[in-house]
């Protein structure tokens, strides 16, 4: 992980609202409730920072509960899944996904070619419900970007990601996320 700065609330928020306005006119628009998760992540964290990461790393981003907009196919139980097995089970499963999922299916399909926008992250769970049985033992969560980034891994496009924004709430500091990469400094060279 590569720590390019530490940022404001309040810049988060604008580069979310850039990206995801609330009303945006399209199918399933859920971007009221990821805005809604990021105010919890910063009513519990009250820090954020700007980075990037690898694949490998993305891949290890803890999943909140989903269950695929509503359809019939789980694709994150609430114990949570991380992006790469997530990616795994829609390459394995892909049909039944589509047909139980049409609209999740849809988001996917959407993102895969469309340009990189910001993914924010946690050093650990929210209090919402889709979080309460995630394990706490460390590592990055998701707040949003679901459907981005299993798009951009099953196209493989998550290599290619190196100018990525990624908002991370809470401490990313060296040991406070378990399993992760060395960091960078304030400047933003790898320690």
């Amino acid at each position: 992980m590569e720590i390019m700065s530490p940022v404001t609330f309040d810049a988060v928020l604008t580069a979310f609202r850039q990206d995801h306005p609330v009303a945006r006119d399209h199918g399933n628009n859920t971007n009221q409730d990821a805005e809604n998760v990021l105010f919890l992540a910063d009513k519990l964290f009250s820090t954020w920072s700007k980075a990037r990461l690898s694949r490998a790393e993305f891949r290890e981003v803890m999943l909140p509960w989903h269950l695929s907009e509503g359809g019939g196919f789980e694709l994150v139980p609430r114990t949570g899944r991380t992006v790469g097995r997530a990616a795994d089970l829609l390459r394995s499963r892909a049909a039944e996904l589509a047909a139980a999922n049409p609209d999740c299916t849809a988001k996917i399909t959407q993102f895969r070619d469309s340009p990189f926008t910001s993914v924010y992250l946690s050093t650990s769970p929210v209090t919402h419900d889709h979080y309460a049985d995630l394990p706490t033992d460390g590592g990055l969560v998701h707040l949003d970007g679901l459907h981005r980034l299993l798009a951009w891994e099953l196209s493989g496009r998550l290599s290619l990601t190196e100018g990525l924004t990624v908002y991370i709430a809470g401490d990313p500091a060296p040991g406070s996320v378990s399993g992760s990469t060395p960091n960078a400094t304030p400047g933003g060279r790898r320690t």
